[in-house]
């Protein structure tokens, strides 16, 4: 990830990049696709962290290794 970065290293190419996005998107666009990642984001994290607390809960036996 860090060379993929590496590749940008002025002002400038960042610039390039943004203004490609905007041909692409459009000004409009560009808010909605922000407001997704950042519900996405959070919806993953949510899901890690319920996923830790479920993991931190200790597991019942069931009634089929009970009767074994």
């Amino acid at each position: 990830m860090s060379d993929l970065l590496a590749m940008f290293e002025s002002p400038s190419q960042w610039l390039i990049v943004l203004v490609i996005v905007l041909l692409l998107f459009g000004g409009n666009r560009i808010p909605e696709l922000m407001k997704g990642l950042g519900s996405g984001m959070r919806e993953f994290k949510k899901g890690l962290s319920e996923e830790d607390d479920s993991s931190k809960k200790p597991v019942a036996k069931s009634d089929t290794e009970s009767k074994e």
